[in-house]
């Protein structure tokens, strides 16, 4: 349940200490203002670790699986982007939006939503783009190396961490084609529905982007206006848009129109958007079970394959027909109501847990039922993993948690954690809306 010998040292040492398990999260607190953040107040009593080998083999899978994600258009839909989107269940004006506001290849801006099995990580989902949460994660690491016993064994063990937000900050500037010496006005623009909820959120990162010289104003879409060859919020003229709304907010009867003059602005090189908008597509449900379909294997190189099959579990699309399970052929639906216990309904687009159905927490009626509704829709099916709890410090000795990681990716590679987690050990989700504490996590420097 330690994981590596950094994770038992650190345990060995706070008990050596007599470390309180609530010191941590009440200096946490007095540092942070926890409730505006990620963190929705709640924190866990020790960081996590990484040691050198698992960020090495981390950041190798992830960038394997990255380009792999990149190629599906070319590998599995002759070039076609469109084909593609459809296929992995966007509606027309989805579609439309996906064509006209691509990139120039995907995104490197993602969080990893892994668990690890007691043998490696294992990949749950793969969330591309510029609304993830958990960017401010590294104001915890800060918080909490205010403490001695923690500053003291971070650096007695070699340890570090990475600014997301920093990288973040970093990886805007690559891929919007800002001088690194600009500072930029950037809008971090959401849907005008959800502005309100979200505006003090953003208020805050646009402060932290404000210390990595970007000037950024939040808004939602429907504030920005487009005249003179700019776009323009209120009166300042804007460099880019850091893109907070989903492509699922296109499922909305305005959200065409409303995107349509932004999307204008961007083709004809008035406006930067980060991320654009195919980064959903890439990083959805169904292009994990494109990965994971055995039918595709040769279409990927060995240090592809070889990452896909540390990282992902099996996969696929919620179709009437065979599919293959551990090399065997079956059908699918009677493959999914015997293993209910062993499977997870997701809808492919949609984010924050929506529409997710755990297998074993359903009887097996309602997960008929749920099966039938998602068939030949835009679902995936996918295998539980089998995450091994790991050992906090608790008011009496220790107590096992289940962690949900959220490894982040950026344009220079590995872009730091977030953790989250829940003394629920049956697998539910470990996110800040379901209640869980969230954490941060130092790792091993790489040599060199």
């Amino acid at each position: 349940m330690t994981r590596n010998a950094v994770t038992k040292r650190y345990l060995d040492e706070i008990a050596r200490h007599g470390l309180d398990a609530g010191e941590l999260p009440a200096l946490a607190d007095r540092s942070v203002d926890l409730g505006a953040t990620s963190y929705k107040g709640r924190c866990l009593t020790r960081p996590v670790f990484l040691d050198q080998q698992e960020r090495a083999q981390l950041e190798e899978d992830l960038g394997n699986l990255h380009a792999a994600l990149a190629a599906l258009p070319d590998r599995l839909f002759g070039g076609d982007l469109g084909a593609f989107a459809r296929a992995a269940g966007m509606t027309d004006p989805q579609v439309a939006a996906i064509l006209r506001g691509q990139g120039r290849g995907p995104s490197r801006l993602a969080r990893a939503d892994i668990y690890h099995d007691g043998i490696g990580f294992r990949l749950m989902e793969f969330n591309m783009g510029s609304a993830i949460g958990g960017l401010d994660n590294a104001m915890l690491n800060r918080a909490l190396l205010a403490h001695p016993a923690v500053a003291e064994f971070v650096a007695a063990n070699g340890l570090s961490y990475l600014d997301t937000m920093a990288e973040t900050a970093d990886t805007l500037r690559t891929e919007s084609g800002i001088r690194g010496d600009a500072r930029p006005v950037v809008a971090a623009v959401d849907w005008p529905a959800s502005f309100a909820d979200l505006e003090p959120q953003l208020r805050l990162s646009a402060q932290a982007l404000g210390g990595y010289g970007i000037d950024a104003v939040p808004c939602h879409l429907g504030q920005l206006r487009v005249a003179g060859g700019r776009v323009w919020l209120q009166d300042r003229p804007i460099d880019a848009i850091y893109r907070v709304f989903l492509i699922e907010d296109l499922l909305d009867p305005e959200g065409p129109a409303l995107i349509d003059p932004v999307l204008r602005a961007a083709e004809r090189g008035e406006v930067a958007i980060f991320t654009p908008m195919d980064s959903e597509l890439y990083g959805s449900k169904a292009a994990l079970a494109m990965l994971s379909d055995e039918a595709n294997r040769h279409r990927y190189d060995p240090a592809e394959l070889a990452s896909l099959d540390r990282l992902l579990p099996w996969t696929r699309m919620v179709r009437d027909g065979s599919v293959t399970v551990d090399g065997e052929r079956v059908e699918l639906p009677e493959f999914a109501l015997d293993q209910r216990q062993d499977l997870v309904l997701k809808p492919t687009m949609l984010h924050g847990g929506s529409g997710v159905v755990l297998g074993w927490q359903v009887d097996a009626d309602e997960w008929s039922r749920q099966l039938q509704a998602a068939m030949d829709g835009p679902y995936v099916l996918q295998r539980r993993i089998g995450a091994v709890p790991e050992l906090f410090p608790a008011a009496e000795g220790t107590q096992p948690w289940l962690l949900r990681w959220g490894v982040f990716t950026v344009s220079r590679g590995y872009g730091g954690v977030i953790v989250g987690g829940s003394t629920d050990l049956d697998g539910s989700l470990q996110t800040a809306a379901t209640g869980a504490s969230l954490g941060c996590c130092f790792h091993e420097d790489l040599p060199g």
